[in-house]
């Protein structure tokens, strides 16, 4: 059974596509595309599934149609929109570059000086210019590199300057 702990979020599946089973594919990661992955992980009713890729293809910078193994028709495919879509981290984690912004959801901020937990990262707000942790308490933290410090990806621990005062607003 794969955990939640196992995999992270990069999309969600829209509509079908065509009628031999296509479906797109609105993602905020193409890791898919730059590690070699056979599959990609569906939640179908809280259950974490593998579907195997057939092929895919990208109709934008944020869209990919994609076919999956044994999804033939497009009543099978609509069956799936609205899935969240997930990749195994395991697999993110034998990339050669660093790791994706999507990926680092769940990765705990500590304190590069004195080692305090700040909190765990529930999502990345990139709707302002400047980039954003937002933990699970709701605080926001600027994802800026001259502040990230280390980034432990097997403890998933991120260690960071959090400027004085920044914790308090």
């Amino acid at each position: 059974m794969i955990k939640n702990e196992e995999v992270y979020k990069i999309g969600r599946l829209g509509k079908a596509h065509g009628v031999k089973g296509e479906v797109s594919l609105q993602f905020d990661d193409d890791i898919f595309d730059r590690v070699d992955a056979d599959y990609l992980i569906l939640d179908i009713d809280g259950i974490l599934v593998p579907f195997f890729m057939e092929e895919y293809r990208f109709r934008s910078d944020t869209v990919a149609l994609v076919k999956f193994e044994d999804v033939n028709t497009q009543q099978r495919a609509a069956e799936l929109t609205g899935c969240n879509v997930y990749f195994p981290r395991a697999l993110a984690d034998e990339a050669d570059d660093s790791p994706s912004l999507s990926s680092l959801v769940g990765f705990d901020i500590v304190e590069a000086e004195g080692g305090n937990t700040v909190g765990r990262i529930a999502a990345i707000d990139d709707t302002t210019a400047n980039l954003l942790f937002e933990l699970e308490d709701g605080r926001l933290i600027p994802a800026n590199d001259d502040l990230i410090h280390d980034i432990d990806v097997a403890h998933q621990v991120i260690k960071m300057d959090i400027p004085e005062g920044l914790l308090e607003l």
